[in-house]
């Protein structure tokens, strides 16, 4: 594993790195205050965010996840983790910035991969290229979110019309207020082995059919785009739409997750790295009991722990996307749940130091620790819960020596 940056990536990481000094981080509160105030259906972006992405888009720091130079930068996932890293300084604004958000970019990846030429024209294309946004609509509130196969929304092919009609309750469908379409998972074959019995289907969010319930309420957030409710109410929508093959739907799945907690990760290294700088730089000039906060021990403690251990999960990422790009996601199946595990367990040891030593002020929104606390700790769920990930870490190791 060679993980020296080259020529073209250390420029290209320069060159993120001076646009966020530059157009990210002094607007940063009012972007995020922008979000809450003025996306709604048909507004996927609030125009201050716009501006910054289409600053990025002249700049040629667009899609820079997409692997072919087709679309995207043509880096492999190590280095595109590199440039995520820098990204999750800002974690929500700044992927924002260069169309490089989730869920927008796993569904971008799998339209790529499995669209028809009709669907990339007609739902890749704005993703790629517009100022569009779009969700991923999987987990449901009655079922377990970390065993898929217990999905119970439905979608049953009328062929006399030539339709798809879906009825079911999903939630947590992230980022629909002001998206396009869902990427909706459905079970369209019940009586098939357990991974074959969900499909994918494109759902336009403006379909009848298609209730937006309410943006549920995440430790006290309800606006911006949103982790909606949503109801699907015999939503017809056209045969055409379903994605990639018929009972392909875990597959697919697993073609948008494994990409995704590489970059989830990545991100969180950044989101690390930020913390530690602001604990530091608060710690230098914070003084306490006759000295500054800086000469403390357990201060010192804080900041060498959160050093360490961003290095130690900065490094298994890297390794898990070179094992992705060398070998295939298949093979890299172990280090991705590892540093699922990891880095979603370090990020929020790290902020919650950084929060400590900055007192009540690393309670308030006076400084990004509380909003980067509060967006990191999904980690611990989203792509799949800590527990699901160690089972799956386990059973291996175990397999080894049966």
């Amino acid at each position: 594993m060679d993980f020296s940056l080259g020529d073209r990536l250390e420029e290209l990481l320069g060159r993120v790195r001076a646009f966020m000094d530059e157009h990210v981080y002094p607007v940063e509160a009012e972007a995020m205050q922008a979000l809450d105030d003025e996306v709604r259906p048909g507004v996927a972006y609030p125009e201050i965010i716009v501006g910054i992405r289409e600053k990025a888009r002249a700049e040629g720091l667009w899609n820079l996840f997409l692997p072919g130079e087709e679309h995207g930068a043509g880096l492999t996932n190590w280095e595109y983790g590199m440039l995520c890293e820098e990204m999750g300084r800002s974690p929500v604004v700044a992927p924002m910035a260069f169309n490089c958000a989730a869920p927008d970019t796993g569904n971008m990846e799998i339209l790529a991969e499995h669209g028809t030429d009709e669907q990339k024209q007609r739902w890749l294309e704005p993703l790629l290229n517009d100022h569009s946004r779009s969700c991923f609509s999987m987990t449901e509130p009655e079922v377990a979110g970390s065993d898929p196969t217990t999905l119970q929304a439905r979608a049953e092919l009328d062929e006399s019309a030539g339709e798809w009609v879906i009825n079911g309750h999903k939630w947590f469908t992230s980022g629909a207020v002001g998206a396009d379409f869902a990427i909706a998972m459905v079970v369209t074959d019940p009586d098939a082995a357990p991974y074959a019995r969900a499909s994918m289907i494109i759902v336009p969010t403006d379909n009848p059919g298609f209730d937006l319930v309410r943006s549920v309420s995440v430790m006290g957030h309800d606006k911006g785009p949103g982790h909606c409710e949503i109801r699907y109410s015999d939503c017809r929508v056209p045969e055409a739409n379903l994605l990639g093959p018929r009972q392909a739907g875990f597959v697919i799945a697993q073609d948008r997750l494994g990409p995704g907690r590489i970059h989830h990760c990545m991100r969180a290294i950044g989101t690390c790295e930020r913390a530690i700088e602001l604990m530091s730089r608060y710690a230098n000039q914070r003084e306490a009991f006759g000295s500054k906060l800086a000469d403390k021990q357990f201060v010192q403690d804080f900041i060498a722990k959160s050093r360490m251990e961003t290095e130690q999960a900065r490094l298994l990422t890297l390794k898990a996307a070179w094992l992705m790009d060398t070998a295939g996601k298949r093979e890299a199946r172990r280090e991705i749940s590892m540093i699922k595990v990891v880095a979603a367990n370090v990020v929020m040891d790290v902020l919650d130091r950084a929060i400590q030593v900055h007192g009540s002020l690393g309670m308030s929104d006076d400084t990004p620790l509380a909003s980067m606390w509060r967006y990191s700790r999904m980690l611990k769920v989203a792509d799949g819960p800590d527990e699901v990930h160690k089972m799956v870490i386990a059973r291996r190791e175990i397999n080894k020596y049966s």
